[in-house]
């Protein structure tokens, strides 16, 4: 396993180098969204909206920051459960989401659209929100200030801790995918 120390702005190109478990310490912008932020996005792309922020590039926390105490830029902000963006995240994938960042198993159909679209999901320690919160350095709602704690967020992080659970190989720490299945077809998560 390696690690790595890359910037948001080169997650789309540095994704092909990284392998599932390797461990990488990001930097740069990351937008927070949640499922029913997802179903905002994704109904905004159906009516040719306007979109909060570019997706070509970006990467996505599925996490919904608490508010920050007094002297603090963000309260805790820990991952939560990715497989609730599953239904949504082909079609962002598609329109050029480099990284998701959360945590727990994928389905198959997004193991698949990782692979296809040359994406990668790290996956963030669950039940650490504080110490994930220590990592960023700044945070400016975007849209959906209605949903409250899962409004659109950018994040400023430096060195956030994550691990690659799904690489854009079919690598993937939950078991499933084209290159686990074939290859360790009983392989059980540690994440």
């Amino acid at each position: 396993m390696a690690e790595y120390s890359i910037n948001t702005a080169d997650i789309k190109d540095k994704a092909k180098d990284l392998r599932a478990g390797d461990r990488v310490l990001l930097s740069g912008f990351i937008f927070t969204a949640r499922d029913a932020a997802h179903r905002r996005i994704c109904s905004l792309i159906d009516e040719g909206g306007e979109l909060p922020f570019c997706l070509d590039g970006a990467c996505i926390y599925y996490a919904g920051p608490t508010p920050a105490p007094p002297g603090a830029v963000i309260g805790s902000c820990g991952p939560t459960t990715s497989g609730r963006m599953d239904k949504f995240t082909p079609k962002l994938l598609k329109l050029g989401i480099a990284a998701m960042i959360g945590k727990g198993e994928r389905s198959r159909e997004v193991t698949d659209a990782i692979v296809k679209y040359k994406a990668v999901y790290l996956c963030a320690v669950g039940g650490a929100g504080a110490l994930a919160a220590e990592c960023v350095k700044s945070c400016e709602e975007i849209a959906f200030h209605d949903l409250g704690c899962e409004s659109v967020k950018r994040l400023t992080v430096s060195d956030f801790p994550l691990i690659v659970a799904i690489d854009c190989e079919g690598g993937n720490l939950f078991g499933r995918g084209a290159k686990n299945d074939a290859e360790n077809p009983e392989a059980v998560s540690h994440i």
